[in-house]
């Protein structure tokens, strides 16, 4: 809608617009950084005109770019961690490692796990002294020390003690000039795979992901990293979907040819999280972008890369959630199966559903054809949707078909995925549900509600049951007896109905909070998924403090166990850590606040989908 200039009045107040650059990535990179860079692979041959005016190479290597210098056994980039940026090796070499590292190689620090007795004592005879930690929890166990490059703007860097050891050994790969790693982690928000350690000394460029995705735009370039996800990422991920699981290598191959990879949406969602809460759900919806509508042919099988989607429905003049997607789930499976299953042969059925991205979506698109082709042979009838299935066994086939669909292979442990072919039945099983109003819990406005929230993003949310809750306390008690006087949540939160979503670290399945942690301080256990503060090398920076969405992440003064405070010794300033809810990981009872409720109304649930809410809720009733 075009601005009636007549209407601004004379007070109005003259500010400049915030532009994309008005915080570069390093603030120290020079005009003679900038034309170096320039002269080196691959910038050397990009095409300056493949650039915008307003977005130009030089002003991406000026301000999305970080030079580093690293020195013999220094980390570069460690496993697991979070980030959103990938590295380019422009002089020495580096190590990738091809063997996974103990914790505590990486400065991590495991969990020490409670006896019994000493929980119970804890509980009895607490220290009395408010964020009380041991000289062993706040001094780093390894070699932490200023990088040469702008060290005055950078965190201490790990230097690995054992790195000579593993390369002798023959458990890493050399990386060369002109090795681009770590894009595949920043595009997708994904850990880290592996860990880098600079052989000798090295030169890299740091390059975040709006530069990265601004470099896609040279052909060359944009060609290059297709070629290297393509070649060596996206088999694996593939690999990873249940229904994929049993596919020759051969059909594989053509699978991977064939697919397609789309992103919707903003990746840094957190930043737009406050302003999209308050918008209505019809408001949310509309706003989100599109990603499959309802009422068109399918023509892709969808695959949620990473991120989340909202599936809903038309209803009358509005939509309608019905269920969300997040990573690893498929859309349009049922449709598809159902389609190439006919018994009279394939035909096209329209889409039942809409898919929007909520926030960031990052997809694969397999095409129908492919599916039916090289996908659905390979498929067993027990991963299909119920319709799909017993149409498969009216298709003409052949015998040696039919047997190889129904034979019993060995057991692979790997997660399920849903489809939003089940999220039909998903929603008539809601309508059931008993609410304090004597009528139905209606599905839509809970799931709506918790995507509105992104509490979809959870995967141990803390939900209260008011209807049972008498505000006894007891929860906060015993979270603050277990942590030295400081509970590590507040009985607050925004409700819906009788629940309360209680603010407390939900280690989200997209914890934006682990990007920028600049020692890997904050990481998620492989084994549980929750995320940990390894406290003797967080250096209270509160990065991560600012970067969750929830604000359920705070910065607390420690001190000793007889209550002095610990300093620092350069600036005499006190030592800050970042504290948050760790799912009482040391004790023997899991979360003391679900343990001490003698009614039974706190849970700790997975929301990454609606499953696990829906039985919570049955069993209630």
């Amino acid at each position: 809608m075009a601005i009636d200039r007549n209407m601004i009045t004379d007070d109005a107040i003259s500010v400049r617009r915030p532009r994309r650059w008005d915080e570069p990535m390093d603030p120290l990179m020079s005009d003679a950084d900038v034309v170096w860079l320039r002269d080196q692979a691959p910038f050397a041959t990009l095409d300056p005109a493949a650039f915008p005016k307003s977005i130009p190479l030089d002003g991406i290597l000026r301000n999305d770019c970080r030079l580093h210098q690293f020195t013999h056994g220094e980390v570069i980039a460690r496993e697991g961690d979070y980030a959103n940026s990938a590295f380019l090796l422009l002089d020495g070499h580096a190590e990738l490692l091809t063997r996974e590292l103990p914790p505590e190689c990486l400065g991590r620090r495991e969990t020490e796990k409670v006896s019994w007795p000493r929980a119970i004592w804890k509980l009895l005879k607490p220290s009395g002294v408010r964020e009380a930690r041991r000289g062993d929890e706040v001094i780093p166990n390894v070699d932490l020390h200023e990088s040469s490059h702008h060290a005055d703007e950078r965190p201490p860097v790990l230097q690995l003690q054992d790195f000579d050891g593993l390369v002798q050994a023959g458990q890493s790969v050399r990386l060369g000039p002109g090795e681009l790693f770590g894009e595949v982690a920043a595009m997708y928000r994904a850990p880290r795979s592996a860990t880098v350690v600079s052989q000798g000394n090295s030169r890299l460029l740091e390059i975040r992901l709006q530069g990265l995705k601004m470099l896609r735009r040279d052909p060359a370039f944009s060609k290059r990293m297709d070629d290297h996800y393509r070649e060596n990422w996206l088999p694996l991920h593939l690999k990873e979907i249940p229904l994929l699981r049993f596919l020759p290598e051969q059909n594989l191959q053509r699978v991977v040819a064939a697919t397609i990879q789309r992103s919707f949406g903003r990746l840094e969602w957190n930043a737009d999280y406050k302003k999209t809460r308050t918008l209505s759900p019809a408001e949310q919806i509309a706003s989100e972008p599109v990603v499959a509508t309802e009422g068109h042919q399918v023509t892709d099988l969808i695959i949620v890369r990473s991120g989340f989607g909202r599936v809903c429905q038309i209803y009358g003049a509005a939509q309608r959630t019905t269920a969300y997607l997040g990573k690893g789930h498929l859309f349009g499976l049922e449709e598809i199966a159902l389609g190439v299953t006919n018994p009279d042969g394939p035909i096209n059925l329209p889409l039942q559903h809409s898919l929007r991205a909520v926030g960031f979506l990052d997809t694969l698109h397999i095409p129908v054809e492919c599916f039916a082709t090289e996908i659905l042979p390979h498929v067993r009838r027990s991963e299909l949707p119920r319709a799909a299935a017993q149409a498969i066994l009216q298709t003409k086939g052949t015998a040696e078909a039919r047997e190889r669909r129904s034979e019993k292979r060995p057991k692979v442990d790997l997660p399920i995925v849903c489809d939003t072919g089940r999220s039909q039945s998903n929603e008539e099983t809601w309508q059931d549900l008993p609410s304090p109003t004597g009528t139905s819990f209606e599905p839509t406005g809970l799931l709506e509600f918790i995507v509105q929230n992104r509490f979809n993003n959870g995967r141990e949310a803390m939900i209260i049951d008011l209807h049972r809750c008498t505000r006894c306390d007891d929860c906060v008690k015993a979270c603050a007896s277990v942590h030295d006087g400081n509970p590590r949540f507040a009985r607050v939160g925004v409700n819906h109905d009788r629940l309360q979503f209680v603010q407390a670290c939900m280690h989200c399945t997209d914890p934006v909070c682990m990007i920028g942690c600049p020692t890997g301080a904050l990481h998620r256990d492989e084994a549980t998924g929750h995320v940990h503060v390894s406290e003797n090398i967080c250096i209270g920076c509160g990065t991560c403090a600012k970067g969750c969405p929830y604000g359920n992440i705070e910065m607390a003064s420690v001190n000793d166990p007889k209550g002095r405070p610990y300093t620092d010794e350069a600036s005499n300033r006190p030592i800050t850590k970042a504290t948050k809810c760790d799912m009482c990981s040391g004790l023997p009872s899991g979360p003391a606040c679900a343990a001490a409720c003698p009614h039974d109304a706190i849970v700790r649930i997975d929301l990454s989908e609606s499953p696990p809410l829906e039985h919570w809720l049955r069993r209630r009733t």
